[in-house]
């Protein structure tokens, strides 16, 4: 079969076992660069990936996935519930009124989100809809003043059974108006997350709005629950696109200061990490000067036989290619079954410490959750091969730059 003499050429002095031990161990120790840098890349950007759905499912468990405003929703409220929810993209609808307030408990007072729903539709537009929160909401609607609490803010206020309670709104605080407070019956306590189980409160629609009636910034507004949350402003704004809202707030919206914070953490993660493969790159490159020094007299005389500079150059940065293009094809592979398997091996290492030291006592984190997006593999795999690649252009350049009759002149 018909090959290049450059690529044949490239390929013979890669593959080869006639280098010297010192090229030959840092050839190797260059590949194994590029390859850990390709394996902690994936397996650190599948565990973020993994925290962010994790994070992203506590979130939805109070953060509705698109929040709907309008100047008139009160009255108009059961109408769009009835139009918007035949959308194939809208699983459900359901009012509410939510702000902030005071609660307090034997002498115990906390800020809270009080939040007022209708119990019959709010089971089916939340995330955590399970058969006991679906009893606690079936619970909140026989209640007229009943009030289900965060299981944190139970804790915190040491409220362990049905106890009376009383809560004023912010609004009414600050106006040092307390004739406003309410009294409330806990009904039972919810799971809203990591980040609503110390501060939500959930109180039937009615009474909210009567808390919340001298603070003219609280209305009722609509949340929806639709079948792909990274659509959820599309399909809200394609809902109600013959009607004038004041806004539409999806749920990356509402907690963007979290996501934010969490996609700027996995950049800079992935470049710091992006660091082992250029030192893996640079390992390249003194190979491949060691090399370009070792066989001078072999380009000299591919030169004299008529090998142009532009045929030396891609000699060299074949030879540099095989390198990056194997390092990053095992650190792939790897890096794809560590972060498939990187629980089941913490687990593991867990009981072997423990088993050798009785007294250890240590715990890894057993529940973690990884998450592969094979356009980030792909990416991770590309910039280390791009990497390689400039890597391998200044000893190809100094190779297509020797000069045949200065080598070969004492030959």
């Amino acid at each position: 079969m018909f090959k290049p003499y450059s690529v044949f050429i490239g390929l013979r002095y890669s593959l080869t076992k006639k280098y010297n031990f010192l090229l030959s161990f840092v050839s190797l120790i260059s590949m194994l660069g590029v390859s850990l840098g390709v394996l902690i890349l994936i397996v650190a950007l599948s565990i973020i990936n993994g925290s962010i759905a994790t994070m992203r499912g506590e979130s939805l468990k109070s953060v509705p996935h698109v929040t709907v405003a309008s100047v008139n929703m009160l009255d108009e409220w059961q109408g769009h519930v009835a139009r918007i929810v035949r959308s194939p993209d809208i699983l459900a609808a359901a009012p509410f009124v939510e702000g902030e307030a005071v609660i307090r408990y034997q002498g115990e007072n906390q800020f809270i989100r009080l939040r007022g729903v209708e119990p019959e539709l709010e089971a089916d537009v939340v995330e955590n809809s399970t058969a006991r929160y679906r009893e606690l909401l079936e619970t909140l609607y026989q209640t007229e003043n009943g009030i289900v609490l965060g299981t944190q803010l139970a804790g915190s206020l040491g409220i362990y059974s049905s106890e009376e309670i009383s809560i004023t709104s912010l609004g009414s605080l600050l106006q040092r108006s307390l004739d406003e407070t309410q009294s409330f019956k806990v009904v039972g306590f919810a799971d809203f997350g990591i980040y609503g189980n110390n501060s939500i409160a959930l109180v039937n629609l009615r009474p909210a709005q009567e808390l919340f009636a001298n603070d003219p910034s609280i209305e009722v507004q609509l949340r929806l629950k639709v079948n792909d949350v990274f659509r959820a402003q599309q399909i809200a704004q394609s809902a109600f696109a013959e009607s004038e809202l004041d806004s539409i707030v999806p749920w990356n919206e509402a907690q963007a200061n979290l996501f934010n914070a969490l996609n700027m953490e996995k950049v800079l993660t992935g470049f710091m990490l992006l660091m082992i493969v250029i030192v893996g790159a640079v390992n390249i490159i003194s190979t491949l000067v060691m090399v370009v020094s070792d066989k001078s007299a072999d380009i000299a005389i591919l030169r004299t036989m008529g090998a142009t500079r532009a045929s030396v150059m891609k000699i060299f940065m074949l030879q540099g290619m095989v390198a990056g293009i194997f390092g990053t094809i095992v650190g792939a592979i790897l890096g794809l079954l560590l972060a498939a398997y990187i629980t089941d091996l913490s687990l593991l290492v867990e009981r072997l410490i423990n088993s050798i030291f009785s007294d250890a006592d240590i715990y890894l984190i057993s529940h973690l959750q990884t998450k592969t997006n094979f356009s980030e593999v792909a990416l991770v795999c590309i910039a280390a091969l791009g990497v390689t690649f400039f890597a391998t252009l200044y000893p190809a350049y100094r190779a297509s730059k020797i000069q045949p009759a200065e080598v070969l002149r004492y030959e």
